[in-house]
């Protein structure tokens, strides 16, 4: 996956249903919005893959560094072996040289020649040891005659168990130490008894004596120091140059073909969820990733094609949800209409109803009256039945005249003339009004009245609702009973006023209708009084309770909003 990158197809958005002018969708509208963050604002870098490959990568060099630490040791180890050996063989050279001096019993020319090959360069020193340790013969003049400890460093390898080692292997009769800075390689290597040796004139040895002495030499390290430090720093230097060729061949080849792929597959991946669904990835490459870039577009062309569909089914569902909610407005507004004539029949055929009883009494008097008129001057007695029947007449004719006021009541919106009241002074009022009332019926009236806080309410038209539910209260007493008058703060914070009475009550059939018009259960009644009631509480954004039981009187609740609350909307 050699190349990857994202794009967008270009293709004009779809107009989105439901909206006038081809204006898109408010839920398309927020989704396109969506600011998709980049990956690595997203994902923590230690979750990178990138950080993972540089960690192989650093993995790699370290295991790198560590061979070659260990090569270079071994090296080392396999050098200083040589070295040994060569020591080894210088110490040979050293002792066949002086081999026939020594069984001549020639000392100085044996001490001549180590001192000739002491002088060589590389070679720090030469010395010949006696088997107790004393200082046979030495290049460095100062140290013939001393003995040595068996703890010394010539003496330890052979000595370390505690009785000699007369075959200690080389390394171990090997030792380095530094001399002035540089360091020196020691050996040690035993001389031993011959037979040529035993049986010399000079000096006899016994036979079984196995080693007559030690030779010790010292050789300088300074040159083979310097030939592995610089074999160390050329390598050193190659393989860094090796490794990190290697690391950065392996950084960019993985950055290259696996850290952008995935980048990009991240990133269409985002921006699908997103809802960029037209989102696309170019891809150059026929491995897995390729496979995995293939198989995103083609889930993003099934998205599209799918949205595209969801879009359309939108389109018709929503076209024929406004075809059926035109079909039902329609029909709501048939039923309206029907429902407004068939009220209006009812409201015709209650004013007729109500309205024929008393036209009716008023045309038999005014015939009777006419025909008494008729047959002559009246006599007094005849003209006390015409006043009777006149004064029958008017009384009915009053009572048209309440009912047609009661309903002009009824129907007519008044507006309301709000302003800001305190309810006690209007139920104070309301109750002065029919206190004439109460006293000739004869009835208890309770008041009790908290304080409230001010409202905004028409002072009149409070008054008459208040007067209305009180009169319906002391009608449906009678001769005995109590009227209990209460306000109190709502719950909401506006103002309730209660009306309670002790009256028959209200069954719970009649208690569905006392708020529709002409709907009485008194002789005298006309049906309209608590439906002017409830119009006057609607014009005042209030409400009215009804509460009753057969047998355990009625309780009227009006209550008002609180202060501001109806402002504007009267």
């Amino acid at each position: 996956m050699g190349d990857a990158s994202i794009t967008s197809r270009g293709a004009p958005e779809p107009v989105a249903s439901g909206e006038p002018g081809g204006q898109p969708s408010h839920s398309s509208t927020a989704s396109r919005a969506v600011r998709i963050p980049h990956v690595e604002r997203v994902i923590p870098w230690r979750h990178r893959i990138k950080t993972k490959l540089l960690l192989v990568t650093v993995v790699i060099c370290v295991g790198g560094v560590t061979i070659f630490a260990l090569a270079e040791g071994r090296m080392a180890d396999q050098f200083f072996e040589t070295q040994a050996a060569g020591a080894a063989l210088f110490s040979n050279t050293i002792e066949r040289a002086t081999l026939r001096a020594m069984l001549e019993n020639r000392r100085g020319d044996v001490f001549d020649t180590m001192r000739d090959i002491g002088r060589q360069e590389g070679v720090e020193g030469v010395r010949l040891l006696a088997k107790d340790g004393r200082v046979a013969y030495s290049t460095v003049e100062r140290e013939v005659g001393t003995i040595l400890e068996q703890r010394s460093d010539a003496c330890r390898p052979c000595h370390a168990a505690g009785r000699p080692r007369l075959h200690a292997p080389l390394l171990e009769r090997t030792r380095v130490f530094e001399r002035g800075g540089r360091r020196v390689l020691g050996l040690v290597t035993p001389i031993r008894n011959e037979p040529r040796c035993a049986t010399a004139e000079c000096h006899v040895h016994r036979a079984d004596e196995d080693v007559l002495g030690l030779l010790d030499v010292s050789l300088s390290l300074a040159s083979s120091d310097a030939r592995i430090a610089d074999f160390r720093r050329g390598s050193l230097v190659l393989t860094g140059v090796g490794v990190l060729l290697l690391c950065s061949f392996f950084f960019a080849f993985a950055r290259l073909h696996v850290v952008r792929p995935v980048q990009a597959l991240v990133e269409g991946t985002r921006r699908v969820a997103g809802d960029q669904l037209d989102t696309e990835i170019r891809v150059r490459s026929k491995g897995e990733l390729g496979l995995l870039a293939a198989s995103f577009n083609d889930m993003t062309r099934s998205l599209r094609r799918t949205e595209g569909e969801l879009k359309d089914l939108n389109l018709g569902l929503e076209r024929q949800v406004e075809e059926r909610t035109a079909d039902l407005q329609k029909a709501q507004n048939a039923l309206v209409h029907n429902e407004k004539m068939s009220s209006l029949g009812q409201l015709a055929a209650s004013i007729a109803h109500e309205i024929n009883n008393p036209l009716a009494g008023i045309l038999t008097f005014a015939k009777l009256v006419i025909r008494t008129l008729e047959q002559g001057p009246p006599d007094d007695a005849t003209r006390r039945d015409l006043v009777r029947n006149l004064a029958l007449v008017q009384r009915e004719t009053e009572r048209c005249s309440a009912i047609v006021r009661n309903l002009l009541d009824f129907a007519r919106d008044r507006p309301v003339a709000l302003r800001e009241l305190q309810v006690n002074a209007v139920v104070e009022e309301a109750l002065q009004l029919i206190a004439h009332q109460l006293a000739i019926q004869g009835l208890t009236l309770e008041r009790d009245l908290q304080p409230t806080a001010a409202v905004r309410a028409d002072f009149g038209q409070l008054r008459q609702a208040v007067v209305n539910v009180a009169l319906n209260a002391v009608e449906a007493m009678g001769k005995r009973g109590t009227l209990s008058v209460r306000t109190r703060a709502a719950a909401d914070g506006g103002v309730e006023i209660v009306l309670a009475d002790t009256g028959p009550g209200i069954t719970p059939e009649n208690l569905k209708h006392v708020f529709e018009p002409f709907f009485t259960t008194k002789e005298k009644g006309t049906g309209l009084g608590l439906s002017v009631v409830y119009g006057i509480m609607q014009r005042h954004q209030g409400r009215v309770d009804v509460q009753s039981e057969p047998g355990r009187g009625t309780t009227f609740v009006l209550a008002l909003p609180p202060l501001g609350a109806g402002e504007g909307q009267a």
